[in-house]
C-alpha cells in the first residue's frame, strides 16, 4: 500500500465542505520569541477540535453501500473516536467505539452525543483494540484505523496542501507523531509539491517510539505525558516507511516544554490547544536555534484538553515564569512576627493568596513555627525583591520550584 499526492488531492476534493478549512495565520508575537517566521495552522477549530475528522471522513466517503450499511468500529479513546462518531451519524452509518475501561467518562459521553455505540472493554487501548477486531470480525464491520490506513494518511495530508497553499515558501513544517498519519500525510503532499522542504517529527520525551523504530533505538516509553494524543507505544508499519523515507529527523520535547507551549498559545494566541498539538511548537521553542532565521510551518492539531487540566498548566506557568511563588518562612512563634511578614508583603506589592502556619510538623525549634506562604506579584522581579526584603528582615525564605525534565 502506498499514498500518493494524487490521492491526497482526491481526499481534498472529497472532504471539501464537510470539514472546516482551518486558518493558517503567521503568529508575529511567536515568531519574535523564535527568531523564526512562525506559522500556525489551527486544526484545533474542526467541529471536534481535531485534524482527525479529514482521515476519518476520507475513509467513510469510500465505503460501498453495503459497508455502511453494516456500519465501522474504531478503538479510541480520544480524538479520533469522536471524528468517526461525528461523520459517521452526518453519513447514516452506524458506528461502534471501543474504549478502555478507564476511559474519562466526559470523552465517552462526548462520543455517545455524537450517536455512537461506545463499548468500555480492557484497561489500555491494546485491549480496546484487540476487542475491536475481534467485534469486527464478529459483525462483518469496517475497521477505521487511526492512523495505519492509505486513506485516513491521504485525509490528513489535505493539512499540508491548504498550509502550502497560504504560505508557499516555507522552509520546512514541524508535525507532531503518534501512530504517524499525521506526518505521513503531511509529508508526502508536501514533499510532492515542494521536494526541498524539510520534515520534521515531533515525539513526547517520554514516548519516542517512532524515533525507535527509525533509529534503531531503545529508548524507553511510558509516563504521564500531557501530550496523551501522541502517546503511542507501537506506531504504524504503512507509516513508519513513509516517515523512514520522507522525514529528516524526529526530535524529543520534554514535558516542561510542552506545557510552556499550550500556555504560550492561550496567551498569545488566544486559543486552547492540547498537549500533543502543542507539541510541534515547544519543539521550535525548546531548540530556537535548529529553526533561526526560517520560515516554519506546525500544526496545532488539536484542542481537547480538560478544562481542570488546562488550568493546572497555565498555573504552573506562572509558577515558572515567577510570577507566582510558594515561600517557606521560619520565623519565631512570638505575637507580631506573622504581621511583620505580612507587612513586607505588602510593600513589595506582592499579594498572598494562601498561608499555612506550622507549629508541630517541623524540624524547626520548638520556640519557632513555619509559615508557608503561597503569592502572587506583577512580575518575578517583585517576589525576588520580597524574598531579600523578608532576609534583611532576619527570616529564613526557601522558595519551592517546580523542576524541569
Amino acid at each position: 500500500m502506498s499514498v500518493t499526492i494524487d490521492d491526497i488531492r482526491a481526499a481534498a476534493a472529497r472532504i471539501e465542505g464537510q470539514v472546516v478549512r482551518t486558518p493558517m495565520n503567521l503568529s508575529r508575537t511567536l515568531s519574535d520569541i523564535a527568531g523564526a517566521e512562525i506559522w500556525l495552522k489551527f486544526e484545533n477549530l474542526q467541529f471536534t477540535a481535531a485534524y482527525k475528522e479529514r482521515g476519518a471522513l476520507n475513509k467513510l466517503l469510500q465505503l460501498t453501500d453495503d459497508e455502511k450499511k453494516r456500519g465501522v468500529i474504531a478503538a479510541s479513546a480520544g480524538n479520533h473516536a469522536q471524528a468517526v462518531a461525528y461523520h459517521g451519524a452526518r453519513l447514516g452509518i452506524p458506528v461502534t467505539i471501543v474504549m478502555p475501561e478507564p476511559t474519562p467518562t466526559i470523552k465517552v459521553v462526548q462520543t455517545e452525543q455524537h450517536g455512537a455505540h461506545v463499548v468500555l472493554h480492557g484497561r489500555v487501548y491494546d485491549d480496546a483494540y484487540a476487542h475491536a477486531r475481534s467485534l469486527e470480525e464478529e459483525g462483518g464491520l469496517v475497521f477505521v484505523h487511526p492512523f495505519d490506513d492509505p486513506e485516513v494518511i491521504a485525509g490528513q495530508g489535505t493539512i499540508a496542501l491548504e498550509m502550502l497553499e497560504a504560505a508557499p515558501d516555507l522552509d520546512c513544517l514541524v508535525v507532531p507523531i503518534g501512530g504517524g498519519g499525521l506526518m505521513s500525510g503531511i509529508a508526502t503532499a508536501a514533499k510532492a509539491i515542494r521536494p526541498d522542504i524539510e520534515m520534521i517529527g515531533v515525539e513526547a520525551l517520554m514516548f519516542p517510539a517512532m524515533k525507535n523504530v527509525i533509529e534503531g533505538n531503545a529508548l524507553e516509553l511510558g509516563g504521564d505525558t500531557l501530550a496523551e494524543g501522541i502517546a503511542v507505544k507501537d506506531p504504524g508499519y504503512l507509516t513508519r516507511e513513509i516517515i523512514r523515507e520522507k522525514v529528516k529527523r524526529i526530535d524529543l520535547v520534554p514535558e516542561a516544554a510542552i506545557e510552556h507551549a499550550v500556555a504560550l498559545l492561550v496567551g498569545i494566541e488566544k486559543t486552547v490547544v492540547e498537549g500533543a498539538g502543542a507539541a510541534g511548537l515547544a519543539a521550535i521553542l525548546e531548540e530556537p536555534d535548529k529553526y533561526r532565521g526560517r520560515k516554519v510551518g506546525t500544526v496545532l492539531c488539536g484542542g481537547n484538553i480538560d478544562s481542570h487540566l488546562l488550568a493546572n498548566v497555565l498555573v504552573r506557568e506562572l509558577v515558572r515564569c515567577g510570577r507566582i511563588a510558594r515561600l517557606r518562612i521560619a520565623a519565631q512563634d512570638r505575637p507580631g512576627a506573622l504581621a511583620a511578614i505580612t507587612r513586607i508583603f505588602h510593600e513589595c506589592g506582592v499579594n498572598i493568596i494562601e498561608t499555612n502556619h506550622h507549629r508541630v510538623f517541623t524540624a524547626l525549634p520548638a520556640k519557632d513555627s513555619l509559615i508557608e506562604v503561597e503569592c502572587e506579584a506583577r512580575d518575578s522581579e517583585a517576589i525576588d525583591q520580597l524574598i531579600e526584603r523578608l532576609r534583611a528582615a532576619e527570616f529564613k525564605v526557601e522558595r519551592t520550584t517546580i523542576m524541569r525534565d
